[in-house]
């Protein structure tokens, strides 16, 4: 019996099967529960007041798309740069699909040139748009080469990346962005990025990436509760600038901090602030009520 299974319908059921897991591995690739950060292209929508413009939406929509694009083709020239890296990896080796093996090299080259080709097609749509997400990636290929071993600079390219995104929405809705949500984003950003530097720097040592020798736990913590406080500051300063009913939210976004640094702290997470948010009830709880207040106060 075991033998005709192996030799007869078998095989064809052991080829489905690693078809499905060569599916899987490539869906993983390209990280889609990432594509969660891009929900910032979508804020100049909401403080901009043109989410009942329904072609407004669909601009910032397809703005949202196709950085998620780019930031799909970002993270397989990552992951293809960084595969031997990932191999040593307590956690990476079996979560990243080229480190893990259920992706080749050739199968992430060809996706990886499908992405960039449908980020060029895009061109046709928005060119002022696909500047700035040329620059995303241009920013993003630099970060994966260069900039990831340069202490302090590692930091800021990731956290220029969202402020980025932001930009983006605003070029793609036309409308000009607001300076403090530049900087509350960027100082929010770089609290995420400090603080990820700091559990990879717990977790793994220098042994992780080589950039983390050149740091200790004292100075990334110093960071983030600089680029915190700054975050809250800015918020501050850009609602009450907007509109004084959103100081209803500033509670919240002091709560989000608070809630965040616990997790990191006391649970162990931080490496990944994106599965930090999505597995952490009351978090993802805070982020939904805090764009459900907002929504509400510029409505009304």
């Amino acid at each position: 019996m075991l033998t005709w299974i192996v030799g007869g319908k078998g095989s064809r059921g052991i080829m489905t099967a690693n078809a499905g897991r060569r599916v899987r591995g490539l869906a993983k690739l390209v990280r889609p529960t990432h594509w969660i950060k891009n929900v910032f292209v979508l804020a100049p929508l909401i403080f901009a007041r043109q989410y009942t413009d329904p072609g407004k939406v669909a601009d910032s929509l397809f703005a949202f798309v196709v950085f998620c694009l780019a930031a799909s083709a970002c993270y397989i020239i990552n992951d293809l740069h960084d595969v031997e890296y990932d191999r040593r990896h307590p956690t990476k080796r079996s979560v990243r699909p080229l480190a893990a093996g259920s992706v080749s090299t050739r199968e992430a080259t060809i996706l990886l040139a499908v992405l960039l080709g449908l980020l060029v097609a895009a061109f046709a749509k928005d060119v002022a748009l696909m500047l700035v997400v040329g620059a995303y990636l241009v920013l993003n290929v630099a970060y994966t080469y260069v900039l990831k071993n340069q202490p302090v600079l590692d930091i800021f390219a990731v956290a220029s990346g969202f402020v980025l995104r932001i930009y983006a929405g605003a070029v793609a809705l036309q409308v000009p962005l607001s300076a403090w949500m530049t900087i509350t984003t960027l100082c929010l950003a770089l609290y995420l990025a400090a603080i990820k530097r700091r559990q990879e720097l717990v977790n793994n040592g220098s042994d992780g990436r080589a950039v983390l020798g050149k740091y200790s736990p004292a100075l990334v913590d110093r960071y983030a509760e600089m680029a915190a406080t700054g975050a809250l500051v800015f918020y501050s300063l850009f609602v009450m600038t907007t509109n004084h009913r959103l100081v209803a939210t500033i509670p919240l976004v002091i709560f989000g901090l608070f809630r965040y640094w616990y997790v990191v702290d006391r649970q162990e997470g931080g490496e990944s602030p994106t599965d930090v948010v999505l597995s952490d009830g009351p978090l993802l709880a805070t982020v939904v009520l805090w764009g459900a207040v907002c929504l509400w106060v510029l409505s009304s």
